[in-house]
């Protein structure tokens, strides 16, 4: 989403490393072309002339203009105002004491409003919660079934009353028979329109002033721009927002809104959608989404991705593999594991340094399905010893597979290598397989060679030394 900003912030940074000493006329130059790349990312100019004022005043302080390392110095200083701008957030949703807690979701249509109430319905579940769906959305004929679909994939139950006409009775229905199922989060589906109205406005501020919802959140497109900003801050004026739910934040989009919505209503931006798919809403972190825009990676939000995949039993269990040597079947599993984190390149971007260079990388997202195809074509004895295959059971497996011999061949040659780099990592401490993890990650990105890892091994004595050892173990 950030893409074009960040390669423009690197840019600046990148300029600023010939400098000797940062000076006013260099940090005034820098700004310069901080304030153009915003404003491409189609940020209010407002927020963007607020920004550059406040990075300049604290770059020019006397502490800084002694520093020896201007790109340093500007780096912390934007990262730093970066997340003033978008934050501070706290992700969590209050439950209230007494259930059930009431979420209102308020948005325009198309932006994607009924599929972010399933995907906090899953949210709150993985917390613990039974939250139920209400459909009172009914301007669009497909709300209901579209929310039923929702419902039964996630299990959740769905308050919903076709002959109904008028959503406060929907609502209010609702929360009663939440009651009564021991339901302990409800979730109002709420219509939308095309474009802000006072119809709109209206009916959802009937509801609010009635229903009382303990927090009611604004669906926003950010493939919108500045007029997701617009529409943010006229439902503020007519509900009192307690946060925003930004969606298809995995478009190419410039990213404006994420930068100023904070800025211009006061509302912070609580959850983002990444992608389609019912588990592809995370919490906002203004602190990462900061080192992302500046090319610093996001190492928490991928430790933190890996984590939802690995119960503890089953990280020792892998630990414990990994020391003795992975099969090719349990390389299969981390391959299933690392495809429900996400796609290969939102995987990569998280890496500190790779943020820049994948654009400039070729990266195949079939290659892991091709790679799970000849895993699976292969009998569970060449799974566990790849040694054991030959030039025939090459052809059987690369036919099986629907790929070719030599692409079996380089599977096993890069499972091997990648087989014994975890063994040395399993050795390692945590500080250094991460020095590792990373400095291999971005050679490879940049076509280069495994990097050379310091590490004490025990050296292997010469042939002529093994010899005279054993001449006077003789003697003896």
């Amino acid at each position: 989403m950030f893409e074009a900003l960040s390669d423009r912030f690197n840019d600046v940074f990148r300029n600023l490393k010939g400098v000797g000493r940062i000076s006013e006329k260099n940090v005034r130059d820098a700004m310069r072309e901080v304030r153009t790349a915003l404003l491409e990312a189609d940020v209010h100019i407002s927020v963007v002339k607020q920004f550059c004022d406040d990075v300049l005043a604290k770059s020019l302080g006397d502490e800084v203009i002694k520093t020896l390392h201007p790109e340093q110095v500007m780096i912390k200083v934007v990262h730093d105002e970066l997340v003033r701008l978008m934050g501070p957030v706290d992700p969590r949703i209050p439950f209230v004491a007494q259930p059930p807690t009431v979420i209102l979701m308020a948005g325009l249509q198309g932006s994607g409003k009924t599929t972010t109430c399933g995907k906090l319905a899953r949210m709150v579940m993985q917390q613990k919660k039974h939250p139920m769906l209400v459909a009172a959305d009914l301007q669009r004929p497909a709300a209901i079934d579209q929310l039923e679909v929702l419902g039964g994939q996630l299990g959740v139950p769905v308050h919903a009353d076709r002959n109904e006409k008028n959503p406060l009775k929907v609502c209010r229905g609702a929360i009663a028979a939440a009651r009564k199922q021991n339901r302990d989060v409800v979730i109002l589906d709420t219509a939308g329109r095309l474009a802000v109205d006072e119809a709109l406005m209206g009916e959802i501020s009937q509801i609010a002033n009635v229903i009382q919802p303990h927090q009611i959140y604004l669906v926003c497109d950010a493939m919108t721009g500045q007029d997701a900003v617009n529409s943010s801050k006229a439902f503020n004026d007519a509900l009192e927002l307690d946060g925003v739910i930004l969606t298809k934040f995995d478009s190419d989009t410039r990213g404006g809104a994420a930068l100023a919505i904070k800025a211009v209503t006061g509302k912070p931006i609580k959850f983002i959608g990444v992608g389609e798919k019912l588990d592809n809403l995370e919490a906002f972190h203004p602190d990462r989404m900061a080192g992302r825009i500046l090319g610093m990676g996001d190492v928490v939000s991928l430790v933190e991705k890996a984590q939802q995949q690995y119960t503890e039993d089953e990280a020792a269990t892998l630990q414990k593999k990994m020391e003795k040597g992975l099969s090719l079947q349990d390389f299969l599993g981390q391959i299933k594991k690392m495809q429900s984190m996400g796609s290969m390149k939102s995987i990569l971007k998280m890496i500190p340094g790779l943020g820049s260079e994948i654009k400039h990388m070729d990266v195949d997202e079939d290659e892991i399905k091709r790679m799970e195809a000849i895993i699976l074509s292969m009998t569970p004895k060449e799974r566990t010893q790849p040694s054991v295959i030959d030039a025939s059971r090459r052809r059987r497996i690369a036919a099986g597979s629907g790929t070719e011999p030599a692409d079996v061949s380089g599977l096993v040659k890069s499972f091997s290598q990648a087989r014994d780099m975890m063994k040395m990592m399993s050795g390692m401490g945590m500080a250094d397989r991460m020095k590792l993890g990373t400095q291999f990650a971005q050679m490879s990105a940049m076509g280069g060679k495994m990097p050379k890892f310091k590490t004490k091994v025990k050296a292997r004595p010469r042939r002529e030394d093994r010899k005279a050892k054993r001449k006077r173990r003789r003697r003896k």
